[in-house]
């Protein structure tokens, strides 16, 4: 990536340092960190991130063009269709992995995307701290605003999109058992810094098309969902009885409508192509005549979420078996290619993550900030990266 910064950033790591990030963290919203976050940010030169942009701009250009819409209409489960959809997406996660060309040059590879919020607020805070705690030089930035103060550039670019014209105290962070979830750090933070409370499914109240919840003792109109809930998180709870449902017909605008989640996500694979681009199918597509070479791809479901169903081994027996091939994607594997170095001189692999938010009245998404996954196992992940060191979320700074 950066060698120079790379270099920088190792020769000042001490664990004592790190140990003290995390208390920081610890201290600014206790007991709410619930997944490791890596030693290191990633640091970006301008030639990665020019490929990085050449990339996104593709899926941008797909994303806002006028068939969009209609091209990705069956990727919408008809038992989880919402009402009233927005024009577009409201907010945009492009994830790539970091490799080497067969030339030998670094490279992004894609591997999801999603119209879906990410750890928007978490990002900014940490990337932040960052900054802050290993006094990175003036030459790197964590958001694409060029604007010489990031937070507050960040704090008013989001904000727009999460709160548009309404009351902050009329807007929700929607969730499920929001106090059980990984990412509640981030609930925290959105509260935080634009006002925004989250609300379990369970404890909003509808009155005919009107969305209520009660803070303090007081019942509070719900105009705007800032929404979190994906309906594979509510399958786990079968028997769960609630006044609201997400497939209601409410009077609220969604940002992120549940929609886009269906839309642009692995549905999308097929429809890309180019150097940034690893080879994707729909799974029905090959009608059994699959690559000579099928242990070079991996097989996704279209509907899940975090790796949840992906098979890195696949063979004849098992994509044959699958009742629902329409339902799957084949995907080209791609090979990560250890780019990090640690503080003992071993390297670790990188996912980067480019987040975008698209104001309801803009022609297309502004590029906000990106974050990025460190990983020593098979897969990106929690699950694959028990018992290392230098691995894990955290930040990216691009050369600028």
């Amino acid at each position: 990536m950066h060698p120079d910064f790379r270099r920088a950033f190792n020769a000042a790591f001490s664990r004592e340092k790190y140990a003290s990030f995390l208390s920081t963290i610890e201290r600014d919203f206790p007991g709410e960190l619930d997944f490791r976050v890596a030693e290191s940010p990633v640091f970006i030169d301008r030639a990665f991130r020019e490929k990085l942009q050449t990339a996104c701009d593709a899926i941008v250009s797909k994303v806002a063009a006028p068939d969009f819409r209609e091209a990705t209409e069956r990727a919408i489960p008809a038992a989880q269709r919402v009402p009233n959809e927005n024009r577009h997406t409201s907010f945009l996660a492009i994830d790539f992995a970091v490799c080497r060309s067969a030339s030998g040059e670094l490279e992004p590879q894609l591997i999801e995307l999603q119209g879906f919020p990410s750890v928007f607020g978490y990002q900014m805070y940490l990337s932040g701290l960052y900054r802050q705690r290993y006094d990175l030089p003036d030459r790197v930035a964590f958001t694409f605003t060029g604007q010489e103060n990031e937070e507050a550039a960040f704090i008013r670019r989001f904000g727009e999109v999460l709160l548009g014209d309404d009351d902050p105290e009329e807007v929700v962070l929607l969730e499920i058992f929001p106090e059980k979830q990984k990412t509640r750090i981030d609930f925290a933070i959105t509260e935080k810094y634009w006002g925004v409370k989250t609300v379990c499914i369970t404890k909003v109240i509808r009155e005919g098309r009107a969305l209520f919840y009660e803070n303090g003792g007081r019942r509070i109109r719900i105009r705007r969902i800032y929404n979190r809930l994906i309906f594979d998180d509510l399958n786990n709870f079968p028997g769960l009885e609630t006044d609201f449902r997400l497939t209601d017909d409410v009077d609220v605008t969604w940002v992120g409508h549940p929609n886009w989640f269906f839309r642009i996500s692995k549905f999308m694979l097929p429809l890309l192509s180019g150097p940034y681009f690893p080879k994707a199918g729909f799974l029905s597509h090959y009608m059994g005549q699959f690559p000579a070479d099928l242990d070079n791809y991996v097989l996704k479901p279209l509907f899940s979420f975090a790796g949840t169903g992906v098979d890195l081994h696949v063979t004849p027996e098992k994509l044959l078996a699958i009742p629902d091939p329409e339902n799957y994607i084949l995907q080209r594997k791609v090979v990560y290619e250890p780019v990090v170095t640690t503080e003992d001189g071993s390297k670790v692999k990188a996912e980067i993550r480019m987040l975008y938010v698209w104001p309801d009245d803009a022609p297309a998404p502004t590029l906000l900030t990106a974050l990025s996954r460190l990983s020593r196992g098979e897969m990106i992940g929690v699950r694959f990266n028990k018992d290392f060191t230098w691995v894990g979320g955290s930040a990216v700074f691009f050369e600028i």
